[in-house]
């Protein structure tokens, strides 16, 4: 079991759209969650913790969901 940290920067106006199917695959996995404003360009960034068991797959799926936007993964602990 690996707790993960991923950052995902979405364009602001698809970002609800894109958390919905996001939240339908790491439901119940969440450890921390914060939401930060967009910026002047308009790109919104999301910090999450997950507990997760097999953390490249996820993490393949994950990027199948956000096309538009960038995410970072890193692994903070294994178990």
């Amino acid at each position: 079991m690996q707790i993960v940290e991923l950052d995902i920067k979405l364009p602001y106006e698809g970002r609800g759209k894109i958390l919905s199917r996001l939240y339908g695959k790491v439901r119940g996995k969440i450890r921390d969650i914060h939401f930060f404003p967009p910026d002047s360009e308009g790109i919104s960034e999301i910090k999450m913790e997950i507990v997760e068991e097999d953390a490249p797959r996820l993490l393949s799926e994950i990027r199948k969901i956000i096309k538009n936007g960038k995410i970072t993964f890193r692994v903070l602990s294994e178990a």
